[in-house]
């Protein structure tokens, strides 16, 4: 045998050249950056634009109905600042905003969002559909960089740092024109293309948009740094995110905002690099307070961030999202419904397969996860604990699974599925959750051995149902058949067992069989009433001899039933049987019977 390192990778022959490393003139140089050392200990912010950016990127865009299914939803989630739409765009957005005013259907606590750009005409537009509109936040652009100034608008710095402003101005003016005191009203601006716009150029055009506005205390301004195309590294984002909060003037009172889109796949990094740790008030610190995205990262090309992920990665550090994600799967439904996009099996947190393990040994880990758990969880109720606060006394720490699927709705059932890839721990978790079955270690190997070959066999997944059918079959078929059936069921049935004494040393039991078409009465005596069934057994002309025993009771109460499980030799086979029934000591010669059907079989 020799040894070698890997043959050396060769060139893809791709058109790499073509393409330049992101610009060193929007870079940020910042050598005392302090984001690396911070830890996030509260939840931002959040906005929901899934009504809007999620919107305009769908092949079919959301009717009303679905729209309001979603605005619904988002509000008994918790949002309390919803983007819904780009109402000067269409007359399906204005006529959405409107419907919401009409209908009553906007909690006083929840701040609507709605976009336009720096036209004079969508300014009109949008502030007249805001009219009526508890909490209203209209949310102005424009874009900054150098590519869109010279090639899309063909204008000059100073005339895009004027539209800006402008459209400040008049945003305003329309607003005192149109808006009672009824309605409270709030600013966003946004430098569009913020990652790829020269650092000291956005912080000109947000002071000269901040110079209009006059943010004070009470007065805030939601200043909104968007990737609109990922282009970096997300360390790189988080240093132009903490270069801009160092240096803006009224800082006390900027919201500053994030809102990431996903090109390069790290658009949740991204966002988390970006956000500020802990509250701005008591110092100032690196980082943003607001993040904008989709609930499973809708939005144009590969989509905004992802906010679901960003909850639940906070909830997983033991930070409360300020957001209910206890029953995603219903979240998930409502949205793959609204939008006609599904949800990947393998998005985080969501997805249908993301607590769900085939291989055989994450199964085996998570089985004994959950034992340990549940046996520190019943110290907690011996200290005294009751139920409901003993389970969460106990911190998550679980092999393979970063938070409890019961947390958000999820059954551990699904945790545990089976195919040829998975093994005895897989196996025997699924019986123990499904059926209370506590199958000894060896039985769990001779078990999962049964399941590879038939999904060797028949390939796919073996759902619960069809574990359970597999176990029954091969340890506890109903009857003893005809001897022509033998192969498929067993020759011999327990009719019923009596014991007739039971002294220190002898037990003398009775014994009704069904072998093959016979019933036989037989009567035996032994050290126990489970030697004694196998010397009753053996007066058929079957050799026994028990390697190993255990039992445990299914259930409490009247109806319970125990589990009995033996490892025999019969006639030089080593096998286990199984034997399920009210009372132990029958359910330990039901598994004796088991055994020995299998090894006749």
């Amino acid at each position: 045998m020799r040894t070698a390192r890997p043959a050396p990778q060769q060139p893809s022959g791709m058109p790499f050249a073509k393409y330049r490393p992101f610009r060193d003139t929007v870079v940020t140089d910042l050598p005392d950056r302090t984001w690396p050392t911070k830890h996030l200990t509260s939840a931002p912010r959040w906005l929901s634009t899934d009504l809007r950016d999620g919107n305009q990127s769908l092949i079919e865009p959301m009717g009303p109905a679905a729209k309001r299914a979603v605005f619904d939803m988002l509000v008994r989630m918790g949002f309390k600042e919803i983007e819904i739409g780009f109402p000067a765009a269409s007359q399906t957005d204005y006529d959405f905003v409107r419907s919401l005013v009409d209908e009553d259907a906007i909690p006083e606590d929840v701040t609507i969002s709605v976009l336009t750009q720096s036209r004079s005409d969508l300014i009109d537009r949008t502030l007249d559909a805001c009219v009526g509109i508890p909490r209203a936040t209209v949310h102005l652009y424009n874009a900054l960089s150098p590519l869109f100034r010279e090639v899309v608008f063909r204008m000059g710095k100073d005339e895009i740092r004027d539209l800006a402003v402008e459209g400040t101005r008049q945003v305003m003016a329309r607003a005192e024109k149109v808006l009672t005191e009824d309605t409270i009203f709030g600013f966003e601006y946004s430098p569009e293309i913020f990652v790829d716009t020269e650092r000291e150029y956005t912080l000109e055009v947000c002071e000269a948009v901040m110079e209009v506005w006059q943010p004070e205390a009470d007065r805030e301004i939601i200043l909104n740094l968007p990737a609109t195309v990922e282009r970096a590294t997300p360390n790189v984002y988080a240093d132009q995110i903490e270069w801009v909060s160092r240096h803006l003037s009224h800082r006390e009172a900027v919201c500053l905002s994030l809102h990431n889109h996903n090109d390069r796949g790290s658009g949740v990094a991204a966002a988390e690099l970006g956000l500020r740790p802990g509250d701005l008030r008591v110092g100032l610190l690196a980082g943003a307070e607001r993040v904008e995205g989709c609930l499973f990262g809708h939005g144009e090309r590969t989509g905004n961030v992802d906010l679901v992920t960003l909850a639940l990665n906070l909830f997983s550090q033991g930070v409360d999202p300020m957001l209910d994600l206890s029953n995603i799967d219903e979240i998930r439904r409502t949205v793959e419904h609204a939008t006609g996009m599904d949800v990947p099996p393998r998005t985080p947190y969501a997805g249908e397969l993301v607590y769900t393990s085939f291989s055989g040994s994450h199964q085996d880990a998570i089985k004994k996860g959950f034992a340990a758990r549940a046996t520190q969880v019943a110290a907690k109720r011996e200290e005294g604990m009751d139920a409901e606060a003993a389970e969460p006394a106990v911190p998550w720490h679980m092999p393979y699974l970063p938070i409890d699927p019961h947390d958000v709705g999820r059954s551990y059932e699904a945790v545990v599925r089976v195919n040829s890839q998975s093994g005895k721990g897989g196996v025997s978790y699924l019986l123990g959750q499904t059926h209370n079955l506590d199958l000894p270690r060896r039985l769990q190997i001779e078990f999962s051995r049964i399941v590879q070959r038939h999904t060797d066999t028949y390939g796919g997944e073996v759902d619960a149902t069809r574990l359970w059918t597999l176990f029954t079959d091969e340890y506890l078929p109903a009857k003893a058949a005809p001897e022509a059936d033998l192969p498929t069921w067993g020759r011999y049935e327990l009719k019923g067992a009596t014991l007739t004494s039971s002294g220190e040393e002898e037990s003398i039991l009775t014994v009704t069989l069904r072998d093959g078409g016979e019933r036989r009465l037989l009567t035996a005596s032994g050290n126990g009433p489970l030697d004694a069934f196998v010397s009753a057994l053996e007066q058929t002309g079957v050799s026994v001899r028990i390697l190993d025993y255990a039992e445990h009771a299914l259930s409490e109460g009247r109806d319970a039933r125990a589990a009995s499980y033996v490892e025999a030799e019969v006639g030089g086979q080593v096998l286990w049987g199984v034997g399920i029934d009210p009372s132990i000591a029958t359910s330990s010669f039901k598994a004796v019977i088991s055994a020995v059907n299998r090894a006749l079989r």
